[in-house]
């Protein structure tokens, strides 16, 4: 069992051209919102070309009204929710949070909450296809969106390839600047997904969307298209970031490493570890070496030595007890989140519309929290 990092996972995935894919219609475009209203120009442009209903999911820099009132102004439909007044019930409580929430490995974010509240509306709705678009995403083709829609027929989810600014860990980036090949991968920044995978889950840790996209055993069909651009950002501007995504980006990459030998989960075991975390330990070292020899401006070095640096100190607080423990507890996540679908569509049907999904949502919390369209 080769226990490293991979370069790539590209080898996973079908790969299609945008002119010679299927075409269809998406009927939602969810957006885990945390910025100010002007960051929403790429969704709401979008939601209106394609007559789709656009879910805005907000927090933190966003504001539900603000942002409501910038998708009408153009001409979108669309539903805000604030999630600041979101009460507990909703989303259930998951094992993975409970092991990791007293922690040092607890993320106080709540970009999974929101994608998985997104399932459950988009699930009541009775909606077939749905776009999961972050915010600080660009569309340079939007109608690559009705390719990816219409890959679904044969696929679980779709993603667009990212053709800004790579969406990797820390620990890739730094191996990308210092000349080492590394890849990127679809995730929940522009994925598409259908109806039969609502039933999974994002969980509360980096490298959720990775999670998502496993069925438990296996990854689902899972195709890339089109096109869709990252915005620049500063990925050593903060060790912490580093620091927070070492667990998650430890799990996922070790999963994945399974998956591209023709493994899976299963195989994930204490041995496995045992290999596997020593291996990253060693690679991220040799890249602390690679940064401090190389000409990289001084500032620039010693910021990404740093990171570099909280990622190995995060990672010898990993055991291979602690793996095996997690991937346990999601396993049960997954079943526990696909009774939570199930029996919300028992109780209160499918094909609701956006009212009637919000309305059985309310019927949990006893309060409304979303500004109408």
């Amino acid at each position: 069992m080769n226990a490293r990092h991979h370069e790539s996972h590209q080898d996973l995935l079908a790969h299609f051209d945008s002119a010679a894919a299927p075409n269809a219609t998406l009927d939602a475009i969810i957006v885990p919102n945390g910025r100010p209203a002007p960051y929403l120009k790429q969704a709401i442009s979008a939601a209106k070309s394609l007559d789709a209903h656009l879910v805005l999911l907000c927090s933190m820099r966003a504001s539900a009204s603000s942002a409501a009132l910038a998708a009408k102004k153009a001409g979108a439909q669309v539903t805000a929710i604030d999630l600041d007044l979101l009460p507990d019930g909703v989303v259930p409580a998951f094992a993975t949070d409970e092991i990791l929430r007293l922690s040092r490995f607890h993320r106080p974010v709540d970009t999974s909450l929101k994608r998985n509240l997104g399932l459950l509306l988009s699930s009541l709705a009775g909606w077939k296809r749905i776009l999961f678009l972050d915010d600080d995403i660009k569309l340079p083709h939007p109608g690559d969106l009705r390719a990816a829609a219409g890959l679904l027929d044969d696929h679980s989810v779709v993603g667009l390839a990212n053709a800004g600014m790579p969406d990797n860990s820390v620990v890739c980036h730094a191996l990308r600047e210092v000349g080492s090949p590394q890849d990127v991968f679809i995730g929940g920044g522009a994925l598409v997904v259908g109806e039969a995978t609502f039933t999974s889950f994002f969980p509360n840790i980096y490298n959720e969307d990775w999670f998502f996209l496993l069925d438990g055993s296996r990854l689902r069909p899972s195709a890339v298209v089109g096109t869709a651009w990252q915005d620049v950002y500063d990925p050593y501007n903060d060790p912490r970031r580093a620091r927070g995504e070492e667990l998650g980006d430890t799990l996922a990459e070790g999963v994945f490493g399974l998956l591209d030998n023709g493994l899976g989960p299963v195989n994930a075991d204490k041995r496995y570890w045992t290999a596997f975390l020593p291996e990253r330990r060693r690679m991220i070292g040799a890249t602390i070496e690679r940064v401090l020899a190389s000409g990289i401006e001084s500032g620039q070095r010693a910021r990404m030595v740093a990171a570099l640096k909280a990622s190995i100190g995060r990672s010898h607080l990993i055991t291979p007890e602690l793996c095996v423990r997690y991937l346990r507890a999601w396993q049960d996540d997954r079943l526990r989140w696909r009774d939570h679908v199930y029996e919300l569509r028992r109780d209160h049907g499918g094909g609701l519309g956006i009212d009637g999904a919000l309305a059985a949502l309310e019927s949990i919390t006893g309060s409304r929290r979303s500004v109408p369209a």
